[in-house]
């Protein structure tokens, strides 16, 4: 493949602590709970890519405890705060002009999120730090890939909704089976394809991996982007690199989380191979 002479850029934006508002909870499908969030702190807030991110500070669920984010000079000041709860979460949407901020989770109760999520209401409050900045990729590829499982999948889906309408594109998303499949606003040339992991536990298949193989996507500049439990992602990122894509040119790999671990920092490459 002939290769992009160009990088993605990063944006480092001005970092600000909010506590923002629930407005509307809203199940997408069975496992993925929309919450829309609002409020007067939402003033400023800037995302400008798919994969932003913010961490959201939630309250203990024994106590009530909640640590909410402290900024001085541009850094947070209480991250270290041994009571603070934090987790990593994609920006699904965000409307200015109507000040409503969207996050998706997946519904479960492995977790402090998950369970919120699940008993979220309208007037609960969460603390938000971030996104502390974002990365611009370039325009104008003659072709994309993308390869999530279903903590990446609001990106995916983002990413989707807001690439041009004539763009081409090759998506293969990994959910538990067809009834976590959601309405998406393709580009025209895009093809989706949702892998059905059925029984098994998240992180543990090749799906992924394997539609990547098999995809034999044509000529001309591509941007390939992969995202979802970590070492699942090593042999993606082999591929990619086997097929001419370039780090920060043409390919980004995102490790959102890892079995085993309680909150893997998001967006980590993970180990070189």
């Amino acid at each position: 493949m002939a290769l992009p002479l160009r990088a993605t850029r990063v944006e480092i934006y001005p970092l600000r602590g909010r506590v923002l508002e629930v407005a509307e909870v809203a199940k997408v499908t069975p496992r993925m709970v929309r919450v829309t969030f609002t409020g007067s702190d939402l003033e400023g807030f800037c995302t400008d890519n798919f994969a932003d991110h913010v961490k959201l500070w939630f309250p203990d669920e024994r106590t009530g405890e909640h640590v909410l984010p402290q900024v001085e000079n541009d850094r947070p000041v209480n991250f270290r705060d041994p009571a603070a709860i934090i987790r990593d979460y994609t920006v699904r949407r965000y409307d200015a002009r109507a000040g409503r901020l969207d996050i998706d989770f997946v519904a479960h109760d492995h977790g402090p999120a998950g369970r919120w999520a699940m008993r979220a209401r309208p007037g609960d409050r969460l603390g938000v730090l971030g996104p502390r900045g974002t990365k611009h990729v370039p325009a104008g590829f003659d072709h994309y890939l993308i390869a999530a499982d279903e903590t990446a999948l609001p990106a995916a889906a983002r990413w989707l909704e807001e690439l041009p309408r004539d763009a081409r594109v090759y998506a293969f998303i990994e959910v538990a089976g067809p009834e976590e499949e959601q309405e998406l606003d393709l580009p025209e040339r895009a093809s989706v394809t949702w892998l059905h992991r059925g029984e098994r536990e998240p992180g543990t298949t090749d799906l992924l991996k394997r539609s990547v193989e098999a995809l034999e996507p044509p000529e001309g500049n591509g941007f390939a982007w992969a995202a979802g439990e970590a070492d699942a992602l090593k042999p993606i990122r082999r591929l990619f690199k086997e097929r001419g894509f370039v780090k920060n040119e043409s390919f980004e790999v995102d490790g959102y989380w890892r079995r085993g671990t309680v909150n893997l920092d998001h967006h980590q490459e993970g180990e070189d191979d």
